[in-house]
């Protein structure tokens, strides 16, 4: 890759983790282009080099988030034996919560906004993890698979809610 092209591609990345840090912080509407610029320690117009609208911006720091779950959750699925398979992808959630939280909150407060592009990134990203999730816990032969998928969905919830309070009670057994 040329060194301007790869330049790009660092500053891109740069971009979207200022945004990722600033989107969690002051949440998708509060939050301005010139707020990811000044995190990123460029100029705001350079922003738009990259991205046409703030719009696009939040769409692409909700795919580093989602390919981040998804990629760490494919891992999980190729190397876990099937009596690991679940207490492996929830250790791989919770590693994901703890390096990456505003991630997470930045995906939390996504499922509220009601753009249709960001409620289908949202949807796709769920639906995914949903599949990957089904399909491993089917190929392991853990009974009641579907049922097993919604509650090991609905835990992940309530981690990212006992993450996002400060309320380690709630993940309490």
């Amino acid at each position: 890759m040329p060194k301007k092209e790869s330049t790009s591609v660092n500053r891109k990345a740069e971009i979207v983790s200022a945004a990722i840090e600033v989107f969690a912080e002051s949440g998708y509407y509060r939050a301005t282009t010139a707020h990811v610029a000044e995190r990123a320690k460029i100029s705001q117009p350079y922003i738009f080099r990259f991205f046409a609208t703030k719009e696009a911006l939040l769409l692409a720091a909700l795919e580093v988030s989602w390919t981040r779950i998804i990629d760490s959750f494919r891992g999980v699925v190729t190397s876990s034996s099937p009596e690991q398979l679940e207490s492996d992808l929830i250790e791989a959630y919770e590693k994901i919560l703890e390096a990456h939280r505003n991630e997470t909150l930045l995906q939390m407060q996504a499922q509220t906004i009601q753009e249709e592009s960001i409620r289908e990134a949202m949807r796709n990203g769920f639906g995914e993890v949903r599949h990957i999730v089904l399909e491993a816990f089917q190929k392991a032969g853990i009974p009641n698979a579907e049922e097993r998928t919604l509650l090991f969905l609905a835990r992940g919830m309530l981690c990212n809610i006992s993450m996002a309070l400060n309320m380690p009670e709630l993940m309490e057994v």
